[in-house]
């Protein structure tokens, strides 16, 4: 699209129903979307419901041109299960409207793999084009391309930038058939500071809805990370094998002013849980389904983020990776794809022994290890968890990282809804510390507190709400301080732990 919308200045306004316990059995301000509950817009997957909740969240803002791509987007990838950008190109609706609006980009910019010397931009464009990007390094120009975007990469490329100094900021422009694409701000790459703090927001569940709320995107870019990691369950809502319906959500997920902001602004990472892989609580080759499905719901994934890597690429299998954001790494295991009905393996030989390889081979400060759905038991009786699914496969990482002393470990998850914390005793008298902010969505879920979870350290429902991590890595005793942050600015908890109380004894 050639618009970037800005929002800024949002008002809000405060009330006490934002935050609901669960002894009280109303719905917050969370739990609607205008005058639907996230339960009807989950279930509801019609053009209706999508145009709904683009509308919803920035009603002075003219979308009149993103609702007629929805409109015509829909008609062609719900018209045949494997619809491609082939068929939307094709299309005389679709090419009237390209050229009305001399349209240059379908979706992105989007950043991500951040770095001290650079970082990776996302993009599709409206049709297959050649595409250059311009890096301004003081006086010099750099270009990286160009590139051709095909049907066959669904539009999309990916450029990655290097070479660059540590903690500047660089004007970026997109150059898309010789001609440059105009948003309504100044396209930025931002570089990681060098020995600085470090900030990382994080979260689970967007559930399309939340990829709208103006008011939470603004507190994520007033706090100015410089990641976020995105656990699942994001744009893609139960399309099972519906290839071409996972493209649509996919464009769909472009077209949220929201969205655009942050995406454009903050480098992103994203993996999937199991309403952005089929549906809810599916995983593997579920009955009915076959392996030509899950290789192609990949191949949507793969053409939709700028992660720096997507599982086991020479076998095209997962979504899994491992990267460093500064001095703190980040692995992000792919709970879905590999797990096996019958035995209950989480995330299969390969990827098992991959983890343990990534783990003893970290040499970052922090370790943040992310997995779609929860470490821990507590929540729904542990359903869809590691505990109740593959207990010795957890047993066996978490003895690894006490047997080899593998310090600054933090847990992240969500799938069920709401934002919840919990230590994880071990038998050492070690703890791990889980933090699962399913929360990107508001969406009301299980009880948000438990008497009888007696390590829970914090649980919030029916409140949009993001996890956040603020690393102190030049102290002698490095720290990490998370924070749930509320759409609203408020802070509802705030944990500071050091290294040395990371590391197993």
């Amino acid at each position: 699209m050639g618009r970037c919308h800005e929002f800024q200045n949002v008002k809000y306004m405060r009330s006490s129903l934002v935050l609901l316990l669960v002894w009280v059995p109303l719905f917050s301000f969370g739990q609607l979307v205008g005058d639907r509950t996230h339960q009807q817009l989950s279930k509801n997957r019609s053009l209706e419901t999508s145009l709904y909740m683009l509308n919803h969240w920035t009603p002075d803002l003219d979308l009149a041109r993103e609702n007629e791509l929805a409109a015509i987007a829909y008609t062609v990838f719900s018209g045949d299960i494997q619809a491609d950008f082939g068929d939307l190109v094709g299309d005389p609706g679709y090419l009237d409207w390209v050229e009305s609006g001399k349209e240059l980009l379908l979706g992105g910019p989007i950043w991500g793999a951040v770095s001290e010397e650079g970082a990776d931009l996302w993009l599709r464009t409206a049709q297959p084009a050649e595409v250059e990007i311009w890096v301004q390094d003081g006086q010099e120009r750099r270009t990286l391309g160009p590139i051709r975007t095909e049907v066959k990469t669904d539009l999309s490329a990916v450029f990655q930038i290097s070479g660059l100094e540590a903690g500047r900021s660089y004007p970026v422009k997109i150059i898309i058939n010789k001609v440059e694409w105009a948003g309504d701000s100044i396209l930025t790459l931002n570089t990681l500071p060098r020995d600085s703090s470090l900030r990382v927001a994080f979260g689970t569940c967007f559930h399309r809805w939340g990829l709208g709320n103006t008011h939470q995107v603004t507190q994520i870019l007033a706090r100015k990370p410089h990641a976020m990691l995105l656990g699942g369950d994001i744009a893609v809502q139960d399309r099972r094998n519906q290839i071409g319906m996972h493209r649509f959500d996919y464009l769909m997920r472009d077209q949220f002013p929201a969205w655009r902001q942050l995406s454009s602004r903050v480098p992103v990472y994203a993996t999937w849980d199991d309403h952005d892989y089929m549906d809810d609580d599916l995983s593997g080759v579920p009955d009915g389904f076959t392996e030509a499905d899950r290789s192609a719901i990949r191949e949507v994934f793969t053409r939709s983020w700028a992660n720096p890597g997507f599982g086991n690429e020479r076998k095209q299998e997962g979504v899994y990776f491992k990267t460093s954001i500064g001095s703190v790494d980040v692995i992000m295991v792919d709970n879905r794809y590999f797990r096996d009905e019958k035995t209950g393996a989480f995330l299969g030989n390969d990827q098992m022994e991959w983890l343990e390889q990534q783990l003893l081979s970290a040499s970052g400060k922090f370790i943040i290890l992310s997995c779609g759905t929860m470490w821990s038991d507590y929540v729904s009786s542990g359903k869809d968890s590691w505990g109740v699914w593959d207990p010795v496969g957890r047993e066996r990482f978490f003895q690894l990282i006490e047997k080899h002393r593998i310090p600054g470990v933090l847990l992240i998850s969500g799938d069920r809804h709401g934002a919840r914390g919990f230590a994880i005793p071990r038998s050492s008298g070690f703890r791990f510390y889980e933090f699962e902010p399913a929360s990107l969505g508001g969406r009301h879920g299980p009880v948000a507190i438990d008497p009888a979870w007696e390590t829970q350290l914090f649980g919030f429902d029916n409140t949009y709400a993001f996890g956040e991590f603020t690393f102190e890595t030049h102290l002698d005793d490095p720290e990490v301080t998370f924070r749930l942050v509320r759409e609203d600015g408020d802070v509802l908890y705030t944990l500071n732990l050091k290294r040395s109380e990371l590391t197993p004894p």
